[in-house]
């Protein structure tokens, strides 16, 4: 096998044992794998998709039922440790998604918009090239080489020959499967760890689900199932509308030229990101700009109009410790003395039911005079403040969690960075 390029590569980072191993090179994708064109034909076989970010599932899995009908003859046939590029862009794979095949069953994919490929198994290890493409390897390469909107029948216009020039970084010499191996299988054990932490944040979120269903009364009751126990004789919860528990303040128009690299934080739909208040794609006002009401810790940041319905109503808690900030005109503020016990309830179905309610087929937005008219049971304040206080501490404990995925997450993207060789000094 001759190399696609001279030059030498090494990366920052290598195991003790194959420090003094002959350095990296690059080959091309098409000297490692030969392109798989088999079609199913009268198999019997399991129809796949891919999902970015997560792989290749079954299509029932999916969907809920199978797409592939009277298509499925003409589907590309999978074996095990078979690759399988989705040519359709997502947000973090915006020229296409790789998956490795990990199942034994008889599988087929597509052949409209997947192209598929079986690596040599002399020559690479699966898991070691599957870890190059979820870095995006081939998105690197690819990117200029597919055309901005180049799309047939919605898949990407991407043809095999480019996508088997793509350069793939490779450990050379007697010990290359070796230190292949080593260095997919401590990745696999970082993606091990990481699926743990996952499902325990999962866990964590189904009890604080199953909590809300608890502490707070159900649909024609007056009064939760679980009670703490200083309330057990304590008096039934009554109907409120949040207009009786609190104030809106709108939020801010302003215009391109208000903009700045720095100022004003305009908080926005996407600074609310699973419950909780995220600075990272943030907006910048001038500081003097006329019509900012300042939006406060403990205010409670509502969604209340966006293109997409999914986003209506999504909702978090202003923390301490924010910069200066205000909120766009998309977003409204919920101001209370009772705010960390409403945050709470608007994590309740009877909050979903009423924001349901209020989009109907068409409208993208809750209107503020109707927001101020959703009704709950609310409990005296002192339970008010048990409640609260509780769950409060659960979501404490889900973002910790969350917090600690997003390390373990980092932490994998650094060693995969010093564990092969820098991918723009790879070039075919």
């Amino acid at each position: 096998m001759s190399r696609s390029d001279k030059h030498m590569l090494v990366p920052q980072l290598r195991f003790p044992e194959f420090r003094n191993a002959e350095k990296w090179t690059s080959y091309n994708l098409g000297q490692l794998s030969k392109v798989v064109t088999e079609r199913v034909g009268d198999d019997d076989c399991i129809p796949y998709t891919i999902t970015s970010g997560v792989g290749l599932i079954s299509q029932q899995e999916k969907l809920g039922r199978t797409i592939a009908g009277n298509s499925l003859k003409n589907y590309i046939l999978l074996q095990h440790n078979d690759f399988a590029y989705n040519k359709s862009a997502t947000k973090a794979y915006p020229q296409g998604y790789i998956a490795c095949y990990l199942g034994h069953e008889h599988a087929a994919v597509p052949n409209s918009i997947f192209t598929c490929f079986r690596p040599a198994p002399n020559l690479v290890i699966p898991a070691f090239l599957n870890n190059l493409f979820i870095a995006n390897l081939h998105g690197k390469w690819l990117k200029n080489r597919v055309a901005v909107g180049a799309r047939a029948n919605g898949a990407l216009q991407v043809n095999n020959d480019d996508l088997m020039k793509v350069p793939v970084p490779l450990p050379t010499g007697s010990q290359s499967l070796s230190e292949q191996k080593k260095i997919a299988d401590c990745l696999s054990s970082l993606d091990d760890l990481l699926t743990a932490q996952i499902r325990k944040l999962d866990a964590l979120k189904k009890y604080k689900k199953g909590l809300l269903q608890q502490l707070f009364p159900r649909e024609g009751e007056t009064v939760p199932r679980l009670r703490f126990n200083e309330f057990h004789n304590a008096a039934e919860w009554e109907r409120k509308t949040l207009e009786q528990l609190g104030e809106l303040v709108s939020g801010l128009t302003y215009s391109p030229d208000d903009v700045r690299e720095n100022g004003l934080l305009v908080l926005r739909s996407s600074n609310v990101q699973d419950g909780r208040i995220v600075l990272g794609d943030n907006v910048y006002v001038r500081m003097d700009i006329n019509g900012a009401k300042p939006s406060l810790p403990n205010d409670i940041l509502i969604c209340v109009r966006n293109g997409s319905k999914s986003l209506i109503g999504k909702n978090a808690i202003i923390p301490e410790g924010m910069p200066p900030c205000t909120h766009g005109a998309f977003m409204t503020i919920f101001r209370s003395s009772s705010a960390k016990f409403i945050i709470q309830l608007f994590q309740t179905k009877e909050y979903e039911n009423q924001v349901a309610a209020d989009l109907g087929a068409t409208i993208n937005s809750i209107n503020g005079n109707q927001l101020k008219k959703y009704t709950f049971l609310i409990p005296k304040p002192e339970e008010q403040k048990v409640i609260a206080d509780f769950l409060t501490s659960l979501d404490d404990l889900i973002a910790a969690q969350s917090q600690k995925i997003e390390t373990l997450k980092n932490h994998k993207e650094g060693l995969v960075q010093q564990l092969f060789p820098v991918l723009d000094e790879v070039s075919a």
